[in-house]
């Protein structure tokens, strides 16, 4: 595992700092880069030098129980709630806003990944996502990670399944 952003002491590094430890006692290698901010998905991907679809979006999505759950979906695509829902067993699923996901995993939007969130919520991964390395969130604004997408979903313990579907 490597760290090749900078800084990473102190609060402003928590999040990141996070991710690493989580990844590291699951035994799963990740690259975390340093990245400009970027207007769009596309933007994102240009400069990351990969394709939409590389960068897999780490979602929050309330049960009708009032849990979580991590639901990875590759960026050119979006829940399917049907199929979400169906493989889950419930009749209703949600976004909830930005604040209860910070609640409920300790990241803010835009840097959520279900490796380091303060509670181990349950995770689905897209199966488009299989065989490929991906990006994600690394836990920090400015910050991505590249990781085997299967290596990451055995590490979780996901459940890797039919999702989503086309933007």
């Amino acid at each position: 595992m490597t760290d090749s952003g900078t800084g990473g002491g102190g609060a402003a590094g928590a999040g990141r700092e996070r991710f690493l430890a989580d990844a590291a006692a699951r035994g799963l290698e990740v690259r975390v880069v340093e990245r400009l901010a970027a207007n769009s998905l596309e933007d994102a991907a240009r400069i990351l030098g990969i394709q939409p679809a590389d960068i897999v979006k780490s979602l929050v999505v309330r049960h009708k129980d009032g849990s979580f759950l991590f639901a990875l979906i590759p960026g050119d695509r979006q829940i399917s709630w049907p199929k979400f829902r169906a493989l889950v067993g419930v009749n209703k699923l949600s976004l909830p806003t930005a604040e209860v996901a910070l609640e409920a995993t300790g990241y803010a939007r835009g840097t959520i990944t279900p490796l380091g969130s303060t509670v181990a919520w349950p995770v689905y991964a897209d199966c488009t996502i299989a065989g490929r390395r991906i990006s994600m969130g690394a836990g920090e604004h400015g910050f991505s990670a590249f990781v085997d997408a299967d290596a990451l979903t055995a590490a979780l313990d996901a459940v890797v399944a039919d999702i989503s579907e086309p933007n």
